[in-house]
């Protein structure tokens, strides 16, 4: 019996209808950008995993550090302990993250991360005695699938059975460059009839809903008026933190920093699961007093893992490697050159690109998870690349160290695809 008969006997996938696929490809081994499978077919991760392999899977200097760490010291609970692994890891992220940052907690994935930033924007007005419980996100966010993640998504594909267990939240459109006075009136009105404690954003970029890209300066203008009245703005950089977007982080593209950023996936480089909820030292001061119940009881058994500081540790290292910023630079100028040859074909409605993140969307209405999208996951698979269509939208988010080569495959199966839609 091969992998994929005994998978189904037991295992229950994610985002799958298991009464209408059955069935899941088992991969026996990952390499750089390469995943094979038990039959030794070999495919191109072109989205590296859900963002996460970015440096390329199993990598051998990630690997490296992280044995060390795992002959020195495994896990520990951080509640009453610290360890050289985590103060690392909070000095080197303190140093690239957007100005403000000053504090680190450790969470087990990007939903926790979510999760925690949520609970501390919510308690920091509690313990400040100003009592806030609506929060603002953008209309058809991702942010995670725990309750109060799911609360601030706008994604109801997710949501529906759940609607009404959630937290209150106001929705605004994204900035696309012409509405931001529409946005601002409608976050006053917002902020006249409720208490709002948090906005809530993937800066720049929403992933889920189809790499949509959105307007920095319109989104400048919305973290300004959160500012000013004393709403706590928290970035969701889970997607787009660790040099996706051509910077460090998409704050680093925006003016105005946020008070709270939550980042997982590429943080440990798609090795061991972490995540961490950042925030600048006024939140943190929030917290600080002679009364434990204002103290932040939040806490995951594996926060701070010591191998998964020590893997992000080195995934940071080579992100700020001359050899990875000059990739990102010229994967980044790849997908511009794609998209000028690409952009004007019948099939095709949009591209977009920021960094090393690229989306078309097809000239097509289709289903999020419809028979064309199956039908086109099918036709790249068969061509060796692993691309995941985001309903209409095909988007491209390679690891680092893909090769010229592999990359302009991904490009040209893209392009056949165009012709079976």
């Amino acid at each position: 019996m091969n992998l994929k008969q005994r998978d189904k006997k037991h295992l229950w996938h994610p985002l799958k209808q298991h009464q209408l696929h059955p069935e899941s490809l088992a991969i026996v081994k990952a390499k750089g950008c390469i995943l094979t499978d038990e039959n030794g077919n070999e495919y191109i991760d072109a989205i590296s995993s859900w963002y996460t392999s970015m440096y390329g899977h199993c990598n051998d200097y990630i690997i490296e550090q992280t044995y060390k760490q795992m002959q020195q010291l495994d896990q520990i609970m951080f509640s009453d302990f610290t360890h050289e692994p985590a103060i690392k890891l909070s000095e080197d992220l303190i140093k690239i993250l957007p100005k403000g940052q000053n504090k680190i907690f450790f969470n087990d994935n990007g939903s926790t991360a979510v999760e925690a930033a949520i609970k501390m924007a919510l308690q920091f007005h509690f313990n400040n005695n100003d009592s806030r419980s609506v929060f603002i996100a953008f209309e058809n966010g991702f942010h995670g699938d725990t309750f109060g993640a799911m609360s601030v998504s706008g994604l109801s594909v997710y949501n529906g059975p759940f609607e009404e267990f959630l937290i209150d939240v106001k929705r605004i459109p994204t900035p696309n460059g012409s509405n931001t006075e529409q946005i601002l009136d409608l976050l006053k009105t917002f902020n006249t009839k409720h208490s709002i404690a948090g906005f809530i954003y993937e800066p720049l970029v929403q992933g889920a809903a189809g790499m949509k890209i959105h307007d920095a300066k319109g989104l400048n203008d919305i973290l300004s008026f959160c500012k000013q009245h004393q709403i706590l703005t928290i970035a969701d950089e889970v997607m787009t933190g660790f040099g996706k977007t051509g910077q460090h982080f998409a704050s680093h593209h925006i003016e105005t920093k946020p008070d709270i950023i939550c980042l997982s996936k590429a943080l440990t480089a798609g090795l061991i699961p972490m995540a961490i909820t950042s925030c600048t030292q006024n939140i943190y001061d929030a917290f600080l007093s002679n009364d434990m119940a204002k103290g932040f009881f939040h806490c995951h058994t594996y926060s701070a893992n010591p191998i998964a500081c020590a893997t992000a540790i080195a995934g940071i290292e080579l992100l700020l490697s001359s050899e990875i910023q000059q990739n990102i630079k010229r994967i980044s100028k790849a997908h511009q050159d794609f998209s000028h040859h690409i952009n004007n074909h019948p099939k095709v409605k949009a591209t977009r690109h920021l960094g090393v993140i690229f989306a078309l969307d097809l000239n097509t209405k289709m289903e999020r998870y419809g028979d064309l999208r199956e039908k086109l996951l099918k036709f790249f698979m068969d061509r060796g690349v692993f691309l995941r269509p985001l309903g209409n939208t095909i988007y491209i988010q390679v690891p680092y160290i893909i090769s010229p080569g592999e990359l302009n495959k991904v490009y040209q199966v893209i392009e056949e695809a165009l012709e079976i839609v």
